[in-house]
């Protein structure tokens, strides 16, 4: 049904940026909730997006 490769460059792209906004949320919230100060949620955000999108990366080539 599908008529696409669902590997193409531009869908790896559009998982990984949605990966990047799910840990950005997840790392600037728990940061927030915590009292952190601004810059300080921006870097957790930063990291928690980081360790998304790498750490899937990585299983995917283990399979």
């Amino acid at each position: 049904m599908r008529d696409y490769d669902r590997n193409c460059p531009v869908c790896r792209f559009m998982r990984s940026l949605a990966f990047t906004g799910v840990g950005m949320a997840l790392g600037c919230g728990v940061a927030y909730l915590v009292g952190a100060s601004q810059q300080n949620i921006l870097l957790s955000g930063i990291v928690v997006a980081a360790i998304i999108v790498f750490g899937l990366l990585d299983k995917k080539k283990k399979k």
